[in-house]
C-alpha cells in the first residue's frame, strides 16, 4: 500500500515510516502539516494517508475535508494522540476512513490499516461504539426563536414593537389582565434569550419577525 503520512512531529514519522516498511507498505511522502499534505497527495496518489490532527498552518481536520473533497478515491485515516469524543465525531463527519490512537498495538494498527484499504471503517471497537452511540441520539428538529413564539407572544411582541411595552398598556390593548401581559412577556424573554423590553425590540427589529418592522 502507498502511504503518506501527515504530523508534525518527524521522530514520530521516521518511526512510523520504519515500521510501515518493515509489512511491505511504501511511504511515498511525508507532511509537516495539512497544507502539505493536501499538495503531497495530488502530486504522490496515495492510496492511503495517515493524518495527525493537531498540526500547523491547516490542521487534520480542515485537511481531511478539502482532501476527501479532491480526492474522494484516496482514504483518509486519522492517526491521533486526542482520545476526545467531539475531535473523532468530527473527523468522521470530515470523510475520514477511521480513527486510530498513536498507542494502539502494532498488530490491531495493521489489522485497521488492512480494513481503511478495503474501503471499511478503521476504527477500534471501543470508538466504533461510541460512534454509534452518537448517531443513535435522535435528532431534535431546530427550531428558530420566532417559531417557539405562539400566536398571542407575537402579538405582545407586535405592540411591543410598536411602542406599547408598559403592562398597562399592554394590558388595556389586548383586553387581558395585568398578570397575564407579564407572563407572555416572561416567556418571550426567556424563548429569545433576552434580558429586558428593550433588547427584545431590537431584536424584533433585527430579525424581522413583526410586521411593523
Amino acid at each position: 500500500m502507498r502511504i503518506l503520512i501527515a504530523d508534525d512531529h518527524s521522530l514520530f514519522r521516521d518511526g512510523l515510516r520504519s515500521l510501515l516498511g518493515s509489512q511491505g507498505h511504501e511511504v511515498v511522502a511525508e507532511a509537516r502539516n495539512g497544507r502539505e499534505a493536501i499538495a503531497l497527495a495530488q502530486e504522490k496518489q496515495p492510496d492511503l494517508v495517515l493524518m495527525d490532527i493537531s498540526m500547523p498552518e491547516m490542521d487534520g481536520l480542515t485537511a481531511t475535508r478539502q482532501l476527501t473533497s479532491l480526492m474522494p478515491e484516496v482514504k483518509v485515516v486519522i492517526l491521533t494522540a486526542s482520545e476526545d469524543d467531539a475531535t473523532l465525531f468530527d473527523a468522521i463527519k470530515a470523510g475520514a476512513h477511521g480513527y486510530l490512537q498513536k498507542n494502539l498495538e502494532a498488530d490491531d494498527f495493521f489489522t485497521l490499516l488492512e480494513r481503511a484499504s478495503r474501503g471499511e471503517p478503521a476504527l477500534t471497537p471501543t470508538l466504533a461504539r461510541r460512534l454509534l452511540q452518537e448517531f443513535a441520539k435522535p435528532v431534535e428538529k431546530e427550531k428558530s426563536e420566532e417559531e417557539e413564539l405562539t400566536p398571542r407572544e407575537r402579538e405582545v411582541l407586535e405592540l411591543m414593537v410598536e411602542g406599547v411595552t408598559s403592562n398597562r398598556k399592554l394590558a388595556k390593548r389586548l383586553n387581558l389582565s395585568e398578570n397575564t401581559v407579564k407572563f407572555h412577556v416572561r416567556n418571550i424573554l426567556d424563548k429569545l434569550r433576552l434580558h429586558d423590553r428593550a433588547q427584545v425590540v431590537g431584536y424584533a427589529l433585527r430579525k424581522k419577525i413583526s410586521e411593523q418592522s
